[in-house]
C-alpha cells in the first residue's frame, strides 16, 4: 500500500473503531439504566443512528481499499492481454469519475439538510451526508490509485505460446 490508501484505511479504521466503540458503550450503558431504574438517556437512541453512517461508510471504504467488494471480472478476461491493462485503465477512471460526481452532488445537497436536524441533539443533517461526502471522496481516490496500479504494472512473461496476461488492478 502506497502512502494515499495507507491513510484511508487508517482514517476508516479509526473511525470504524470510534463508531463501533461509542454505539456499543451508548447501547450498553442505556440498556443497564432502563433494567437497573426504569428509565433511560434521552439521547441514546439518537447518537447510534448519527454514528450508524460512519461505520457504514468506512466498512465500505475498507471493503474497497481491501477489494473485498464483488468483482466481475470475466468481461475483462475475456478482452486479448493488449486490451485489458487499457481496459483496466478507462473502467478505473470513470470509475473515479462517477465517484467524484456522486461527491460533488452529495457536497451540493449539504446546504439543504443542514436545516435538518436531530430532535434531541440538534445536530445538522450534513453530519450524516458530510460521511457519504467523505467516503465517495475516498473511494474516487482509491479508484484513481487503482488507474495508476493498472498503468504502472508491466506485462507478464508467457510461456509456450500462450498470451501474455497482463494484471488488472484490484482495490
Amino acid at each position: 500500500m502506497n502512502l494515499i490508501e495507507r491513510a484511508v484505511v487508517a482514517l476508516c479504521r479509526l473511525f470504524l473503531w470510534i463508531s463501533t466503540a461509542v454505539i456499543f458503550v451508548i447501547l450498553v450503558v442505556n440498556t443497564v439504566l432502563r433494567y437497573a431504574t426504569g428509565s433511560s438517556l434521552q439521547w441514546a437512541n439518537e447518537v447510534p443512528e448519527l454514528l450508524f453512517p460512519w461505520l457504514v461508510m468506512s466498512g465500505v471504504v475498507l471493503a474497497a481499499a481491501y477489494g473485498a467488494h464483488i468483482t466481475t471480472s470475466f468481461l475483462i478476461d475475456t478482452l486479448p492481454a493488449s486490451l485489458r491493462r487499457w481496459t483496466a485503465i478507462g473502467t478505473w477512471l470513470v470509475v473515479a469519475a462517477l465517484y467524484g460526481t456522486l461527491a460533488w452532488a452529495t457536497f451540493q445537497m449539504l446546504g439543504i439538510v443542514h436545516d435538518e436536524r436531530s430532535a434531541i441533539l440538534q445536530v445538522p443533517g450534513s453530519a450524516t451526508y458530510g460521511c457519504v461526502m467523505v467516503g465517495l471522496l475516498m473511494l474516487g481516490l482509491l479508484a484513481c490509485k487503482s488507474a495508476w496500479n493498472a498503468w504502472q504494472a508491466p506485462p507478464v512473461e508467457h510461456h509456450d505460446g500462450e498470451e501474455p496476461v497482463v494484471p488488472t488492478a484490484h482495490w
